[in-house]
């Protein structure tokens, strides 16, 4: 008896305790918490924008892109053989005097041999690619590499390239192998890039095998004036973004995660000479344009829109605080057969817009004239009187030197500073009179020719001119926009003589 009381006291109590714990868990514990993890298999609110059709979340894949891209990058290696140059101010005229500046290292000096190694982009199935003009010339974009050797990405191929054309104010140039039946890539439309895009980078840095790096668009239409550099035209309107990029990625491919070509790797923001956090490239629909013209014609047609500006950033501003304008390009001059003098422009006009689109440098209105044709129309936005207005240009075919006559125009074009020599140190020279230069501009077309502060221009084509009314009369006069300036150094013996462009970067 006493044992059926045991069980059945026992029995009551396990089930007491299970009703406790069932009563304690319906009633009064607290729900159970799920960190990061979906509901019921349900995603929240927010993820909405991540949903297909089929309701499962659409995420950022750069397999595809890459396996598509890589194929139809190549590496690029090169060779300049040793050469001789002559001392920046060159022959001083004087046998004995260049004999013995050879032998105290003043006259001709001997570059080594350089290798350099790039990236390139095959743009046709039949072997054209097209890269980067440094990749293919020196520092100055001047003498081409004699040898160019392009390996396929899979490294089991080496061709010897032959150069088709080349354009140093872009830095691209396409070359030629003798291939068939090759990947390639398709061009993307590079003015459809948005802030924080995903982009890929695809090169050979360091000389290590194909290599991908992943960033996003963070900034269009970018211009830091490397391409000045190696030109006197120099045109830009980058794509920056933050994809790693060094040394050997230039020429190489940037892509979107369709795959498609939206730039050509550049350069890179290097304060240190290695990536730190940015890199540029060229748009591809700047790319498709010069890569055409190149293939098609053997050089660049570029549309003209016909007028001069500063090439001084800070002249300009003065300009514009004169004018109580905070934005935009002052303009010098126009040519009248020129498309913007035909639509109204004029000298001391403040240039705003083209197309639409917001301006504040000659670089600026270069990068978007850079994919124009000759006959295209553009749509330009100027200021005058303090009133804002907007015409239609036709861009013209034949560029053209713009007149200039003024001495605040010609030290604007010229990127320097002048005055005239006063009759007592004309005399002390023996000469009849001339144009000092009082100071060069570390971007105007001078400083590329390594003429030095206090050269005094005594020459233009060959015609002696005597005052800065005279070098703007020999400047107009000019049938070429190639110059030649002739002239002495106070203290040195001889003549020297510069050339220069003044159909330049100042000059659309």
């Amino acid at each position: 008896m006493r044992a059926k009381q045991l069980l059945l006291v026992v029995l009551v109590s396990i089930l007491s305790a299970f009703a406790g714990v069932y009563i304690y868990g319906k009633f009064f514990s607290s729900p159970a918490i799920t960190i990061g993890t979906p509901v019921d298999g349900k995603l929240p609110v927010n993820y909405a924008n991540f949903l297909e059709k089929d309701g499962e979340s659409e995420l950022t894949d750069f397999t595809k892109a890459s396996q598509t891209a890589v194929p139809a990058v190549v590496h690029i290696k090169t060779k300049i053989p040793a050469r001789k140059i002559t001392d920046s101010r060159g022959s001083t005229g004087d046998p004995f005097e260049d004999f013995f500046g050879d032998f105290f290292g003043f006259g001709p000096r001997i570059i080594p041999e350089q290798r350099a190694s790039g990236s390139g982009v095959i743009i046709s199935q039949d072997g054209y690619i097209v890269t980067n003009n440094h990749v293919i010339a020196d520092r100055d974009g001047r003498t081409v590499a004699s040898e160019i050797k392009v390996t396929l990405s899979d490294g089991r191929k080496t061709f010897t390239a032959k150069v088709v054309g080349r354009d140093p104010s872009t830095d691209l140039a396409v070359l030629k192998i003798d291939a068939t039946n090759l990947p390639y890539l398709v061009y993307g439309n590079s003015d459809n890039l948005q802030l924080g895009q995903w982009v890929l980078a695809i090169g050979y840095p360091f000389n290590l095998e194909a290599t991908v790096t992943a960033g996003i668009v963070s900034a269009i239409g970018r211009s830091i004036g490397i391409n000045s550099q190696q030109s006197e035209s120099p045109v830009e309107a980058f794509i920056q973004t933050d994809a790693a990029v060094n040394q050997g990625n230039s020429g190489g491919a940037l892509v979107n995660t369709r795959g498609e070509l939206i730039g050509i790797n550049s350069a890179i923001l290097a304060p240190g000479g290695t990536y730190a956090g940015y890199s540029f490239a060229i748009p591809s629909n700047i790319v498709k344009k010069i890569v055409n013209d190149i293939v098609k014609f053997g050089d660049v047609k570029r549309g003209y829109l016909g007028i001069t500006y500063s090439s001084s950033s800070v002249q300009n501003e003065e300009y514009l605080k004169r004018a109580n304008v905070s934005s935009g390009v002052y303009v010098l001059g126009t040519d009248p057969s020129g498309g913007a003098a035909k639509a109204g422009i004029k000298k001391g006009d403040i240039v705003t817009k083209i197309n639409g689109r917001s301006i504040a440098s000659g670089l600026e209105i270069s990068g978007i004239l850079a994919s124009a044709q000759p006959g295209d129309k553009v749509k330009l936005t100027y200021i005058r009187d303090g009133k804002e207005n907007t015409v239609e240009v036709t861009l013209s075919s034949q560029t053209k030197l713009v007149a200039i006559s003024s001495a605040e125009a010609i030290s604007d074009r010229l990127g320097v500073e002048l005055k005239n020599l006063d009759a007592k140190r004309a005399e002390q020279y023996r000469i009849r009179g001339g144009v000092e230069v009082v100071n060069i501009h570390p971007n105007g077309p001078l400083k590329r020719t390594r003429m030095e502060k206090g050269f005094i221009i005594t020459s233009v084509n060959g015609t002696e001119i005597k005052n800065i009314d005279e070098l703007a009369k020999a400047l107009g006069n000019s049938r070429s926009s190639i110059i030649e300036l002739g002239g002495i150094y106070p203290g040195y013996s001889g003549r020297y003589s510069y050339q220069i462009n003044l159909s330049g970067d100042d000059n659309f």
